[in-house]
């Protein structure tokens, strides 16, 4: 297995804390990076406490965290996104950014994917020219990933990316979540549908009372 130096880019969130300590508990060195540093130490040190020794995270601020990363993880609300990503866009130079940004509303009728004109990975690959972005992770839920380090076997990792080097990094990395490979889901554009299928998930969710995935059938073992 490849190990790599990830930053976690909105590490004190739930989503990015928990992919977090799943990376961390596979052998990976990982970085949880926020606006604040103090944000991230909180953060860092539940995570450390639910490895338990195995694995460590460490924190800084976002910058800071990004130095020496070959993988950063974007794992932000969609609001403020561009704003972040411009600020850090000479840090992300020469790095692998795995975006699992979701680009969401919520009224009435529940959740729905927002009427964008770009998916939140290729407003990244935008706004960060120098990095190469990939999509992946976008449908996994938060306390399923901290609940345990029971592996999620029953849920696939989807990957859309344009370049095949990075889109390998993500699909590798699959593995510490859910024991095996992610799944090739196509090029970037493919963001568009992947990210707001979340909305379906979370509706699924609130009408069974339960914490869905996706899982893609007829694969060859």
């Amino acid at each position: 297995m490849t190990t790599y130096k990830i930053a976690v880019v909105g590490g004190s969130g739930p989503q990015g804390k928990a992919l977090a300590y799943r990376f961390a508990g596979a052998g990976h060195t990982v970085t949880l990076g926020s606006r604040s540093a103090e944000r991230a130490e909180v953060a860092a040190e539940a995570v450390n406490a639910k490895l338990a020794g195995n694995g460590v995270v460490g924190a800084a601020d976002n910058g800071t965290a990004l130095q020496g990363a070959d993988v950063v993880l974007l794992a932000v609300p969609y609001e403020g996104h561009a704003e972040l990503v411009a600020s850090l866009a000479g840090n992300l130079a020469g790095k692998v950014l795995i975006s699992c940004v979701n680009p969401l509303g919520f009224d009435k009728r529940g959740p729905y994917g927002l009427d964008v004109a770009e998916s939140a990975a290729e407003e990244a690959a935008r706004l960060a020219p120098a990095a190469t972005v990939v999509g992946a992770f976008h449908h996994l839920s938060a306390p399923n990933l901290w609940a345990s380090a029971d592996l999620l076997d029953h849920e696939d990792v989807l990957v859309c990316g344009d370049d095949s080097g990075a889109k390998a990094v993500a699909i590798e990395l699959a593995k510490a979540v859910t024991g095996r490979d992610g799944v090739d889901a196509g090029a970037l554009r493919l963001a568009r549908q992947l990210e707001p299928l979340t909305a379906v998930l979370i509706s699924i969710n609130k009408a069974y009372k339960t914490r869905s995935g996706v899982r893609i059938s007829g694969l060859p073992e």
